[in-house]
């Protein structure tokens, strides 16, 4: 579903030009969360925003469902993938409802039944017709993503960019939003691109990953190498000693009833 071959990018010109991915090679399959892992700077966000076509000055090869991308964003691309930010209050606009929020793309594209499509995606994401009408600051920080979660499904795209999603969010809500996206994930058939540099967030929704550091992929694993101990790369075991409550989670748990507690 998603192809990733010789991905370069630099920032600046000339001699001043810094390259800040070198070589960046990976393929998720349809339907798989696949983990991008890494320190702050490694390198991962640049690729999910190369594949939103932020960037546009890439160089190498990128593919969504065997169609090649260019470095102009279109319609087609929009509809098909689609981003959830780390932060959930600065991705909504203040002085907008949710309603505005999730409306907004349907107008753009030219979808129809607005509101019946709106209350089912909030009802999707575990949040009643109640929501509609509220402001980001009316809500809670889980909430907030769930809507933000909402608007990037309400065009009914097959791959979602998951860029820290929960990073921003109380302990106490992280495991909901969580089983709430491997929920929607299961039931839809999504593709999914996580990045993280938690290793227990990447264990509860992946199944494979790729370890960045400076730019480039050191290692390719499942989540059960390194659950077992079966990284190779000194980075990728500084990681796991540093993430010692690493496990692959029982699944069921992220099957279970999505609730909008918070």
């Amino acid at each position: 579903m998603i192809d990733v071959r010789g991905l370069n990018l630099d920032f600046g010109h000339g001699p001043q030009a810094t390259r800040v991915l070198h070589d960046v090679s990976f393929t998720v399959q349809p339907g798989e969360c696949f983990g991008l892992v890494g320190e702050s700077g490694s390198g991962k966000t640049t690729v999910l925003r190369c594949l939103a076509g932020q960037y546009k000055h890439w160089q190498g090869e990128l593919g969504i469902a065997g169609r090649r991308l260019g470095h102009k964003l279109d319609r087609a691309h929009c509809r098909q993938v689609q981003m959830v930010f780390q932060d959930p209050y600065g991705s909504l606009h203040p002085r907008h409802t949710v309603h505005t929020a999730l409306a907004e793309p349907l107008r753009i594209h030219g979808i129809g039944d607005e509101s019946a499509r709106v209350e089912a995606m909030l009802e999707k994401v575990g949040l009643n017709a109640s929501f509609r009408y509220r402001y980001p600051h009316q809500l809670s920080g889980g909430q907030r993503q769930r809507v933000a979660i909402a608007r990037a499904l309400i065009l009914e795209p097959s791959v979602l960019l998951l860029d820290e999603p929960t990073s921003a969010l109380d302990v106490s809500v992280q495991s909901e939003i969580l089983n709430l996206l491997d929920s929607l994930r299961r039931r839809d058939g999504l593709t999914y691109l996580l990045v993280a540099h938690d290793l227990g967030v990447v264990a509860h929704l992946c199944d494979r990953m790729a370890i960045m550091q400076q730019g480039r992929i050191l290692e390719l694993l499942t989540i059960d190498d390194v659950c077992s101990d079966a990284a190779r790369h000194p980075y990728t075991r500084m990681l796991v000693e540093a993430s010692r409550s690493c496990k692959k989670p029982d699944r069921r748990l992220a099957a279970g009833p999505v609730m909008a507690a918070h």
